[in-house]
């Protein structure tokens, strides 16, 4: 298995959380304490700082961007005045917050580590977390063992959690209310594969970074992999995205130690071309260009999303607000 990767951006201290959004790469630059987004040509910038670490990503039916604050639990939401808390999770998360995944009607889906990983700490089991548009906090499902990526499929009724410390992927079904239930295993992953962020794509099977092995697999739901990728470094996260969401960005770094990532800046987004293109309602969320035309084969009614979605019409739509946040400012 040999590279097969170009580097889009690097320099970067520990890049997670990547999402394809309105024609640009969104990710965390997390131990830089920073939101970045880019476009196809790698010149990231800034969209906000975020002191405790930020980590997953996604947005509200009105456009305006949520996005994990690890250390402290909180989710939070970027308005045009600037950050405020969208909800306090410290309630449900026993260690961190993690990544996230946002439904198409703004409910969020947030995991958390469980345990202190850094500090050598046993694991444990730990809650995932879902945020509902009216800021209430419930509980989705219990006794998962590092709840990491996520992702929905298009039709909005399956949910699939990357468990890292069970080496699997966790499919659930997913209620009009945004209940999870029907818990079961999609994929167990062998030879010592840890699944940290993934990507499904439109054949319903779903890409896993794993830095333990130092690759990214094309994993299909019973286990069977299609695909093996080998990037310049350890994958952490991954995203599909593109013009037609065929280029895969895999998030990349030498370590995850918070000081040793700062020190050596090694982190890097790197990129390659796939066969199959995205789909459904990855962790990106409904907004820019996350609509799917087919699944498994199957035409899906969607389109591309207006920003209206069902949190009300056209008319609701937000307008482009210039935001300014720490050394740059970028029009969301």
């Amino acid at each position: 298995m040999t590279t097969e990767t170009k580097v889009l951006i690097d320099g970067l201290c520990f890049p997670e959380g990547p999402r394809w959004h309105d024609g640009n790469l969104w990710f965390s630059d997390m131990h830089a304490k920073r939101v970045m987004r880019s476009g196809l040509d790698g010149r990231a910038r800034t969209v906000v700082e975020v002191e405790q670490r930020p980590s997953g990503l996604g947005w509200l039916p009105d456009g305006r961007l949520l996005v994990v604050s690890m250390y402290d639990r909180k989710l939070l939401r970027l308005d045009p005045s600037g950050l405020a808390v969208a909800a306090d999770l410290a309630h449900i998360a026993t260690f961190h917050c993690n990544d996230m995944v946002v439904d198409r009607h703004g409910r969020a889906y947030v995991g958390n580590f469980g345990f202190d990983l850094i500090g050598g700490e046993a694991a444990k089991t730990t809650s995932l977390a879902r945020v509902d548009p009216d800021g209430s906090t419930h509980v989705a499902a219990t006794e998962l063992t590092f709840p990491n990526g996520m992702v929905i499929t298009p039709d909005d009724r399956t949910l699939i959690a990357a468990e890292s410390f069970a080496a699997c992927l966790t499919a659930f079904d997913k209620a009009a209310d945004g209940s999870l239930s029907r818990r079961r295993v999609f994929a167990k992953l062998e030879g010592g594969a840890v699944p940290d962020g993934i990507a499904l794509d439109a054949e319903g099977a779903v890409w896993v970074a794993s830095p333990m092995t130092n690759e990214c697999l094309r994993v299909h739901e019973g286990g069977r992999v299609s695909r093996r990728l080998r990037a310049s470094a350890l994958p952490y996260a991954c995203a599909l995205g593109g013009p037609d969401r065929k280029t895969l960005f895999i998030c990349t770094a030498e370590t995850h130690d918070p000081d040793e990532c700062v020190a050596k800046r090694s982190g890097k987004i790197e990129t390659v071309q796939v066969e199959v293109s995205g789909a459904g309602l990855s962790p990106s969320g409904c907004c820019g260009s996350e609509s799917v035309i087919s699944y498994h084969g199957a035409l899906l009614e969607t389109q591309t999303c207006t920003r209206a979605c069902s949190w009300g019409s056209s008319s609701s739509r937000p307008r482009r607000t210039r935001m300014t946040s720490g050394r740059s400012a970028v029009r969301l």
